[in-house]
């Protein structure tokens, strides 16, 4: 599994948000570490675990959300501190 951070408008309420966090993985094998997001400039942040990019774009794709950019990135404390799985 790979880290990847996207952005993109926020399409959901802030308690979407919140579930999805905490949702299993989906059909592409994506889970969410975490959302950053400003409701009142609508912009979304999401650190995500997948196996690819490709999987980041099906995984927006399947409710329609168009990411300005997903790029893979590496943590300062290490992506090995992520629990891939756990959800």
């Amino acid at each position: 599994m790979a880290v990847f951070l996207d952005v993109h408008k926020v399409p959901f309420k802030e308690e979407n948000l919140q579930e999805l966090v905490n949702a299993p993985a989906d059909e592409y094998g994506v889970t969410h570490v975490n959302l950053f997001y400003n409701m009142e400039a609508g912009v979304c942040f999401c650190l995500l675990n997948a196996p690819d990019k490709e999987a980041v774009i099906k995984h927006h794709d399947k409710v329609n959300i168009e990411c300005e950019w997903i790029t893979e990135v590496s943590m300062a404390t290490g992506n090995e501190s992520l629990k891939y799985g756990s959800r």
